[in-house]
C-alpha cells in the first residue's frame, strides 16, 4: 500500500511540474484531464477521493485511540510503536494525495480559463481597430457637424450683433439731434420772451407819453 501512495504522488508531482511549464507534454496532459473531467470522470474521481478520506481518518483515529492507551497504561509496547508510525505515514501520504490532487484540479482550471481569457482578448484585439476606424469616423462626422452649426449660429450672432449696434448708433445720433434741436427751441423762446418784453416796454411807454403831454397843456 505504501508503494502506491508513493506512487501515486510522485505521478501527481510529475503531473503539477507538466502543468507549470509550457512543454508539448502541457497539451497532452490538459487533453487527458479535459476527457476525465468528462461524463462519469468527476464522479469517479470523488469516490476515490472520499475513499481515502475514510482511511485517512480512520488511520488518524487508530493514531488517537493509541496515543490514549499510552496515556492509560503509562507507557508503550513496541507493537503500539510500530502500529503509530504506519498510521502517521499512512496519513501523511494520503493526505499528500488528496492535497496535491486539488492542486491539479485548481491549475487545471486555472490554465483553462487562462486560455479563454487569452483568446477573448485576442478576438477583442482584431475587432479593435475595425470598430475604431468605424467609430473614429463616425465622430468625425459628428464633430465637423457640430463645428459647422457653431459656425452658422456664430455669424447669426454677429449679423444680430452688427444689426443691434447700427440701431445704437441711430439712436445715439436721434438722440443728440433732439438735444441741439431743444437747445434751439430755448434759445427762441428765451429771443421771444425778450421780444415780448421789449414790445411790453415800448407799448408801456407810448401809452405813458400821451399822458404827459395832456398833463403839460393843462397847467
Amino acid at each position: 500500500m505504501f508503494q502506491l501512495l508513493f506512487l501515486v504522488i510522485f505521478s501527481e508531482m510529475a503531473v503539477i511540474m507538466v502543468l507549470s511549464f509550457k512543454t508539448p507534454l502541457r497539451k497532452l496532459t490538459l487533453m487527458v484531464l479535459d476527457r476525465v473531467k468528462r461524463g462519469r470522470g468527476p464522479l469517479m474521481v470523488k469516490t476515490v477521493a472520499a475513499t481515502i478520506a475514510v482511511v485517512m481518518i480512520s488511520s488518524v483515529y487508530s493514531m488517537m485511540m493509541i496515543q490514549k492507551r499510552w496515556i492509560d497504561d503509562g507507557s508503550a509496547n513496541p507493537t503500539e510503536q510500530i502500529l503509530m508510525v504506519k498510521h502517521l505515514l499512512e496519513a501523511t501520504l494520503m493526505g499528500g494525495v488528496l492535497f496535491l490532487a486539488l492542486m491539479i484540479d485548481r491549475l487545471h482550471h486555472y490554465i483553462r480559463e487562462l486560455r479563454i481569457r487569452r483568446k477573448s482578448m485576442e478576438a477583442i484585439k482584431k475587432q479593435g481597430p475595425e470598430d475604431g476606424k468605424s467609430g473614429g469616423s463616425d465622430k468625425v462626422k459628428a464633430l465637423e457637424g457640430e463645428v459647422t452649426t457653431l459656425q452658422a449660429k456664430l455669424k447669426q450672432l454677429e449679423s444680430d450683433l452688427e444689426t443691434k449696434t447700427k440701431e445704437m448708433d441711430a439712436a445715439e445720433a436721434n438722440a443728440v439731434a433732439l438735444r441741439k434741436q431743444s437747445e434751439g427751441f430755448l434759445l427762441e423762446y428765451d429771443r421771444l420772451l425778450e421780444e415780448n418784453q421789449n414790445l411790453r416796454n415800448q407799448l408801456e411807454s407810448l401809452e405813458q407819453s400821451p399822458s404827459r403831454s395832456g398833463n403839460k397843456k393843462n397847467t
